[in-house]
């Protein structure tokens, strides 16, 4: 059986752990990479959830790394950070649909 994955940081990582989920902890980007390329290369891995932080940080090798695996899928986390910062919530979500799926999706309020 595969396993979910996350690789992030310290200040997030209980949260996963509490949740019940397998963490992988990075306190630097470089780290990141390692870390990442060692978890792809695992074969028990079956999904990679990345802080999205830590994603935009990957080297381009290892991006064509995982744009050429079929396993495991490795997706981007969204960080809190990045939705205080101001930037639109729906437009932030819109886009990380997108992205995770190939299509544009309306947020409407019920």
């Amino acid at each position: 059986m595969y396993k979910l994955v996350v690789l992030t940081d310290a200040d997030t990582a209980d949260g996963f752990r509490l949740a019940g989920v397998d963490v992988e902890v990075a306190d630097s980007n470089e780290q990141a990479r390692k870390a990442l390329n060692s978890l792809i290369d695992d074969d028990t891995s079956g999904i990679i959830a990345v802080n999205e932080k830590m994603m935009a940080a990957i080297d381009e090798r290892t991006q064509k790394k995982i744009d050429s695996i079929y396993r495991p899928i490795v997706i981007s986390l969204p960080i809190k950070e990045k939705l205080e910062m101001g930037e639109d919530h729906r437009a932030y979500l819109a886009r990380l649909i997108r992205r995770a799926i190939g299509f544009d999706i309306t947020l409407r309020r019920g």
